[in-house]
């Protein structure tokens, strides 16, 4: 029998295996496909600044199962195309997994460089388990020692990531403050997004206007041209000299795809991304395909596709679809998506939706914040019933266009 294997079960990943099993299932083909993730769960890593994370981990086997593909839990250790073989520990032991069609979905992990105190003192969302630690580390500063900068919180990198987890923390400090039963303790909060650019949020385009106003009316301080040189406990030292006290330093500057990909391809953009061509096969290799965060596509024929769910998805599941295609013969299809938005979430204040490569905005407030809210919790999660028809019908090569505009 013919395998198909997909490394890595975040959107492009998910998304890959379910389009394929649904191919599988339309062409009457019988292959098995194997999706090999490091943990159990679907994460929904876009929601890792929220507050509430109760809900951000979806079970594999909760989705996989009712469409028969088969999950291995394993950390990926290689990647032979030569050979059409990954190897991966899998429960603490070297394990080969042979393929005749591989989809790589590795994902991104955030790029941390070597600034002195960065691994040991500061915190990320970039992971449920990061998301978690800092969630924890913020609420037990109601039983901290009260120093300077103990209810101060710096956000580096002025990002869409950063932006939101900036606008959430205010009140999580505050609630932190109140529950400390010291009586003047909210005067203490601060949170600083602090960015290397000239200008915070400036590639944010059209939409910073409105991120600046939201910050503002949050308390959210902006402070811009400033580098990161070392973080400690007690705070953060810039480049220019200035140190700023803060019990809580969280990263969110930078992402990059996996570095396995450099065992596929020396041809890496930037990110370390693998090009894939419309039909998310990586230029080169017969047998290789790549979606999401993995893979650097023109997704609309002249920009290159975005690290988010947004490409991810519907990567994902030409990625599936084609390689059953590329198994059996028919044509490929190739992906083109003509628009791209932006929401952003600005915690209380609401959020900003924007539309277009120059991010021109088309709502804000509450009404985007209705929109923000259908993308984060309905839109983007898979039909959790177990049932298999609904399932397989999620996949389907459909472009979903724009979000509306509220409900």
């Amino acid at each position: 029998m013919k395998h198909i294997l997909i490394i890595g079960a975040g959107f492009a990943g998910l998304w890959s295996a379910i389009a394929a099993a649904r191919r599988l299932q339309e062409t009457g083909t019988r292959a098995q496909i194997t999706v090999l993730n490091r943990d159990a769960y679907h994460g929904i890593r876009v929601r890792y600044y929220e507050e509430d994370l109760g809900n951000t981990r979806v079970p594999l086997r909760q989705v996989l199962d009712p469409v028969g593909v088969k999950l291995v839990v394993g950390e990926v250790t290689g990647i032979d195309p030569g050979k059409r073989r990954v190897d991966a520990l899998v429960e603490g032991s070297p394990r080969a997994l042979f393929y005749d069609k591989l989809v790589i979905a590795s994902g991104s992990a955030l790029a941390l460089p070597a600034i002195p105190g960065l691994a040991e003192h500061a915190f990320d969302i970039d992971t449920h388990a990061s998301a978690m630690r800092l969630q924890a580390h913020v609420r037990q500063l109601a039983h901290a020692v009260r120093r300077p900068g103990w209810l101060t919180a710096v956000v580096v990198g002025a990002g869409a990531t950063g932006v939101e987890l900036a606008c959430e923390l205010p009140a999580r400090l505050r609630a932190a403050a109140q529950a400390s039963g010291i009586p003047d303790a909210e005067a203490e909060v601060r949170v600083i997004l602090a960015d290397r650019e000239a200008t915070a949020c400036a590639q944010l385009g059209g939409a910073r206007p409105v991120i600046e106003r939201a910050c503002a009316e949050l308390g959210v301080e902006l402070l811009s041209s400033v580098a990161v040189k070392a973080i400690s406990p007690d705070g953060v030292t810039f480049d220019n000299g200035s140190i700023l006290p803060s019990s809580t330093v969280v990263w969110c500057a930078g992402m990059r795809a996996s570095p396995l990909n450099g065992q596929v391809s020396a041809k890496l953009d930037a990110s370390w991304r693998l090009y894939v061509d419309a039909c998310l096969k990586v230029k080169g290799f017969d047998d290789v395909f790549a979606a999401g965060d993995a893979a650097h596509m023109l997704i609309d024929g002249k920009m290159p596709s975005v690290m988010s769910c947004q490409h991810a998805r519907p990567m994902g599941r030409f990625a599936g679809q084609n390689v059953v295609n590329d198994l059996i013969g028919p044509p490929l299809e190739p992906l083109h998506i003509d628009w791209y938005t932006n929401i952003i979430d600005l915690g209380p204040w609401g959020a900003v939706y924007a539309e277009g490569w120059d991010r021109a905005v088309r709502s804000e407030g509450e009404i985007a914040k209705q929109t923000k809210t259908v993308i984060n919790r309905e839109r983007i999660y898979p039909p959790l019933t177990g049932d298999k028809a609904a399932i397989l019908a999620a996949s389907v090569l459909h472009i979903q266009r724009p979000p509306s505009i509220g409900r």
